[in-house]
């Protein structure tokens, strides 16, 4: 005799007259069916869509910079002339640098009379400060007006993500027009380091920053000290991370697999439970009449 291969088959068909088709049973099918289209499309989308996680860690993320931050600055002062305008950078390794013009422009305003200050510099990543003052100037003016319009203050890499809101340029519209123009500004910030990282493995090193500010007219025993716009900051020990994640295939496949197999199981106990339940009524039914 030979052997029949067909003995491996564990889903046996059943001919189609022993069946017997029930309205109850079609609309539990339709409904079925309909069901397991919506959870298809559901993962389907979860699947395409990159998710992006984040995480928290102690370290120093970008060891290559050299221990340095980029910054760019981008500040209008409406009523202090271009030459009066400069920037000094100090910190804690002893950096004191006064009148910045490297990678700096000057943009005169409203026909000379105010100044927009545009520049991209580093810093050490230690404490420190840096500031738009008249310090660098050839005579100091008597009432300097340091009312002013923070266009741009980040620090890093840009990131233009859309699903990461963080605060990278938190003092972009900063306005202190209406401010006291004799009053210095204290911009107080905590640097947050950053990462990015997308799916391909290519990292991208940024930092977010807190922001608190005071203003004050600041005296000493020989009068009142010219004011400026300090920017002071700190860097936070905890690193950032963003992870651009993608569900794996073979986890999609399962969970197809998943909804499907345990859809239709759910739909044939309901629709058996039903059917019996349905017979069994008939049968009482019957009983009665006899």
């Amino acid at each position: 005799m030979p052997f029949d291969f067909r003995r491996f088959d564990i889903y046996r068909k059943v001919p189609k007259d022993l069946t017997q088709p029930t309205y109850t049973g079609a609309i539990i099918s339709i409904c079925c069916c309909l069901f397991i289209l919506f959870l298809f499309l559901s993962e389907l989308t979860g699947f395409i869509t990159t998710e992006v996680v984040n995480e928290l860690y102690v370290d120093d993320p970008d060891k290559d910079s050299g221990g340095k931050i980029d910054v760019s600055l981008n500040i209008s002062l409406p009523n202090l002339h271009c030459e009066l305008v400069g920037l000094d950078i100090q910190d804690e390794m002893g950096r004191h640098e006064v009148g910045h013009i490297d990678n700096s422009m000057k943009i005169p305003l409203n026909n000379g009379v105010g100044c927009r200050f545009e520049g991209q510099f580093s810093i050490n990543k230690v404490p420190g400060n840096f500031h738009v003052s008249t310090h660098s100037a050839t005579a100091q003016p008597q009432n300097p007006d340091m009312t002013h319009i923070i266009h741009k203050l980040s620090f890093g890499d840009t990131l233009q993500v859309q699903n990461v809101h963080g605060a990278f340029n938190a003092l972009g519209g900063a306005d202190r027009l209406n401010s006291n123009p004799l009053a210095s500004h204290d911009y107080i910030l905590k640097i947050v380091p950053t990462v990015y990282e997308d799916k391909n493995g290519k990292q991208r090193y940024s930092y977010q920053y807190t922001v608190a500010n005071k203003e004050y007219v600041a005296y000493s025993h020989t009068g009142r000290i010219i004011p400026a716009i300090w920017f002071r900051y700190d860097l936070s020990p905890i690193t950032v991370k963003y992870t651009e994640r993608r569900q794996p295939l073979y986890r999609f496949i399962t969970t197809i697999c998943a909804i499907i197999g345990g859809t239709f199981t759910v739909a044939g106990i309901l629709d058996s439970c039903i059917f019996t339940a349905s017979e069994a009524w008939k049968k009482i039914q019957l009983g009665k009449m006899h």
